[in-house]
């Protein structure tokens, strides 16, 4: 799905008797008239977003298109006869693209490591999966039904809505066969334009008809979901123990906690005797029958109930504190950023303690090799004073985060352009392979957002203008393909041959899709939310991830995309190229 577009572009135009006729539907003189020179692309591709946005919230038994109406509503203006200019278009499209992928990948990156090391084997089995048996289903038309290579190619890279492998397949025939490059790839052009279409909408219906099949509700399915990942990240609880451990009588607090680091954090301690409680500080010494509250995980809880003593039934939480108050703070100064709590003086040393952190929606208590990352938010106790330091040191200032860093944007963006243009060496693949702009940007943004500071710059992209570039980048990407290929579509439809692949394009859509569903549901038991995630990945389909994520009304099919995405990418590509070098009859060219 990247710059392989225009190699469809000029493939059509090869091809005379594929060319789309203009259509009297739109006087493009009257418009051209009132817009002129950018304004005329601009307005074109702002009325294509328009229009397939207000079609895709149109809803037909609780369901809708969503974002992926823009592909359509482009499909039908380009055959009414709105255009822009091709340069434009393709510019508009690839750069829509690295957007979307880029804030895909900024907003997984933080669990996309989780993510894997729990199941990032099975899914990209699966997703391996999927591709081997559209392949085979493509070889299995060109042989069976002797089909010409470049049109088995193309119906292959269009029904998997990928594009990078139809760029692949095109310069595999220019170095292998360059006198019949032309012809081949203008027939691989028509045959993508074709299949693309419902290689879009088939990845929708099938999650459509797996939720049909398996009688999913997708609420009882997120509430799953949900239980799950609490047992995964447990929730932090707060809990009061008396020391009643003879061994740690007289030993500072600081010392028990390097000694024992299990994790947890000592937030509040109350002597005997003593009617308020506070923040333990750098002489405070564990004392029998003292009151010590903590925070952690129930496992971690457990260990200091063996450490210091039973729980109490007192809660140092609600009891009246002598100048002590909690406080949220959100680690917004650069300086900050990948240091550690201790290092920022976070510790009772200093009057303050931090009992929680949240990162990426995942709540833990920091342990002394966590390092903090740009947009964390602690939860940390101590004297007014204390904390007032401690605010400066690690910013907290809401109208900072809301800032986007567009420096590291761009650089970020520029790492991931370069990065797609690699060329990997694989034996017996002329040129290599590449990334492109899709697999680079994401493989960057999910490597930058890991380590949210890197080369002096932070790496983050708040949740609002996450969401704008999310989503910009979907629907501009969309109408640029819609655009792209309406006129050819419909032109190529109207001839019966054009039907014929289309049928068989749907059949490489459709078939290894659902059955590699059926049975990861079966077999694996894998959650839908999850299921819609490993299959847009698996076909690198930016529109039915948009989909799902909008259906579901949740963000879970984003990381599952982004744990198959790079290794479907490198497979599609390495399948198309393959087949060419593969298939191609010797002596042609």
């Amino acid at each position: 799905m990247q710059a392989g577009g225009r190699v469809a572009i000029r493939a059509l135009r090869t091809e005379p008797s594929r060319r789309a006729s203009p259509s009297p539907g739109v006087d493009m003189l009257e418009i051209s008239r009132f817009f002129a020179g950018p304004a005329a692309s601009i307005a074109v591709l702002s009325l294509t977003v328009v229009l397939g946005l207000g079609l895709g919230h149109l809803s037909l038994c609780g369901l809708s298109l969503g974002v992926g109406g823009v592909l359509f509503s482009g499909m039908i203006l380009a055959h009414l006869g709105l255009s822009v200019n091709a340069d434009v278009l393709m510019f508009a499209r690839d750069f829509g693209l690295v957007l979307f992928v880029f804030a895909v990948g900024m907003q997984v990156g933080p669990g996309f490591a989780d993510s894997l090391r729990r199941r990032g084997l099975f899914l990209n089995l699966a997703a391996a999966s999927t591709i081997l048996l559209g392949t085979a289903s493509a070889v299995t038309f060109y042989l069976a039904f002797d089909l010409p290579l470049p049109v088995a190619v193309g119906l292959l890279s269009g029904a998997t809505t990928n594009t990078p492998s139809l760029a692949a397949a095109a310069q595999t025939f220019a170095e292998l066969a360059p006198a019949r490059a032309a012809e081949a790839v203008g027939s691989a052009g028509a045959a993508y334009a074709v299949a693309y279409p419902f290689g879009t909408l088939g990845i929708i219906l099938i999650m459509l008809l797996v939720r049909v099949l398996f009688r999913i509700r997708p609420e009882q399915e997120l509430e799953t979901l949900r239980k799950i990942d609490e047992m995964l990240h447990p929730p932090l609880r707060g809990q009061t123990f008396e020391v009643r451990n003879p061994n740690v009588f007289s030993m500072l607090v600081s010392d028990f906690c390097r000694l024992h680091p299990n994790g947890a954090a000592l937030s509040r301690v109350m002597e005997a005797g003593a009617t308020a409680c506070r923040a333990p500080g750098p002489e405070t010494r564990l004392a029998e029958n003292m009151l010590v509250h903590a925070v952690g995980t129930e496992r971690q809880l457990e260990n200091l109930c063996l450490l210091l003593g039973p729980r109490s039934l007192q809660n140092l939480h609600n009891a009246r504190a002598a100048q002590l108050e909690a406080r949220r703070m959100s680690v917004s100064a650069e300086s900050a950023a990948g240091k550690s709590v201790q290092a920022l003086g976070l510790t009772p040393e200093y009057g303050v303690t931090v009992s929680r952190m949240v990162r990426a929606g995942v709540e833990f208590p920091p342990g002394p090799g966590v390092r903090l990352h740009y947009g964390d938010v602690l939860t940390c106790v101590g004297a007014a004073r204390d904390l007032d330091q401690a605010a400066t040191r690690i910013g907290d200032s809401d109208k900072a985060l809301e800032h986007p860093h567009i420096v590291s944007l761009f650089a970020g963006l520029l790492l991931g352009t370069v990065l797609g243009n690699i060329s990997l060496p694989v034996p017996g693949i002329p040129g290599g392979i590449k990334l492109g702009l899709a697999g680079g940007p994401l493989l960057a943004a999910l490597f930058l957002s890991r380590v949210n500071h890197f080369a002096g710059m932070v790496w983050y992209l708040p949740v609002g203008a996450n969401l704008i570039l999310r989503e910009t980048g979907a629907a501009l990407f969309l109408a640029c393909v819609g655009l792209n290929s309406g006129a050819q579509f419909f032109s190529v439809l109207a001839d019966g041959e054009g039907v014929y692949w289309m049928g068989l394009g749907a059949c490489i859509t459709f078939f290894p899709l659902l059955t590699t569903a059926v049975l990861v549901r079966i077999l694996l038991k894998y959650d839908y939310a999850s299921l819609c995630g490993l299959m847009a990945g698996s076909m690198t389909s930016t529109p039915a991830l948009s989909y799902s994520v909008r259906a579901l009304g949740v963000d879970a099919p984003l990381s599952v995309y982004a744990g198959v995405y790079p290794l479907a990418v490198l497979l599609r590509i390495l399948a198309a190229q393959i087949l060419v070098a593969v298939l191609l009859p010797p002596g042609t060219g």
